[in-house]
């Protein structure tokens, strides 16, 4: 009898837990526009940068703002304003996160700052590279924290947009940050193998 009521509290705890709440999931960024959505690695390499930008996100800080600057071939940058005092609206500044294997391509989602000396970047200041052929000379010169894996039309989309003389788009691109959580099958389901980043 001993045995049957052991076996039977097995049997109940094993089937207590699901495969799907074994699965380990992984943070990714989410931005959505009226062009669409992108979704983005965030590089373990760049824990700095990594912990804001999950920070902010989750307290919807970009939520209200846009894309206001916009470069065909060059980026799509969006946060606080670039203005001629620097990011005087940037709720901290960040000490630059530099690393080798992470350069400037396609996609890459990037830390603005200002021109100050010791390189750092703007909490609230990112970019998204348009050049097909990557940006080299900003490469250890300002943080990339990201890679887009998804929604590299809309990337396109947003970078052709009309826009002023000031880089601006003529209608406002709105964000909608979030972070979400994807597991290592989401992930592939997306084209993206870990490791690879």
């Amino acid at each position: 009898m001993k045995k049957q009521v052991l076996f039977f509290f097995i049997l109940l705890i094993s089937s207590c837990s699901s495969p799907e709440e074994a699965k380990e999931t992984y943070q990714v960024g989410q931005i959505i526009t009226p062009k669409g959505e992108m979704l983005f690695w965030l590089h373990d390499e760049t824990p700095i940068h990594k912990k804001s930008f999950i920070t902010l996100a989750n307290e919807n800080y970009w939520d209200t703002l846009t894309f206001n600057r916009v470069i065909d071939g060059f980026v799509i940058q969006g946060g606080c304003p670039d203005t001629e005092e620097g990011f005087s609206d940037s709720p901290y500044l960040l000490e630059p996160e530099f690393t080798p294997n992470l350069k400037h391509i396609y996609g890459a989602v990037g830390a603005g700052r200002d021109g100050n000396l010791e390189k750092l970047s703007a909490g609230c200041q990112f970019y998204i590279v348009h050049d097909r052929e990557g940006i080299a000379r900003l490469d250890s010169n300002y943080t990339i924290f990201g890679q887009v894996f998804k929604g590299l039309d809309v990337l396109h989309a947003i970078a052709t947009v009309d826009t002023d003389s000031l880089d601006a788009p003529f209608e406002p691109v709105s964000l909608d940050i979030n972070i979400i959580s994807l597991t290592e099958e989401e992930l592939r389901g997306y084209n993206y193998e870990l490791g690879k980043e």
